[in-house]
């Protein structure tokens, strides 16, 4: 028997139950989990207050309000990576790749 018809006959006989699986706590919270925190939240904190503070630590030069509040005006630069930069790497193709 060869090494895939193992792998193969493991799954099929396990019935998944050794395979991963949902586990108590674990996974993305429900959407109804979701709408009861954020109203909570919304009746304990005041938006405009919110506003107000992170206006005022943006004004002060605080470098993390700022960053909010431009990543949520004007949304996150998008991340390139420069592929022809040489910087760090020195790999020489024809020393990896030999043929004989």
């Amino acid at each position: 028997m060869g090494w895939s018809q193992k792998v193969q006959n493991n799954i099929i006989m396990d019935k998944r139950k050794n395979n991963g699986g949902s586990r108590q706590g674990s996974g993305r919270p429900r959407k109804a989990d979701e709408v009861r925190l954020i109203e909570k939240m919304d009746n304990l904190i005041d938006n405009d207050e919110v506003i107000k503070t992170l206006g005022q630590q943006v004004l002060k030069g605080d470098s993390r309000a700022m960053s909010l509040y431009f990543g949520y005006r004007y949304g996150k630069p998008k991340e390139s990576v420069d592929i022809n930069s040489s910087e760090g790497f020195n790999i020489n193709f024809k020393d990896l790749i030999k043929f004989k």
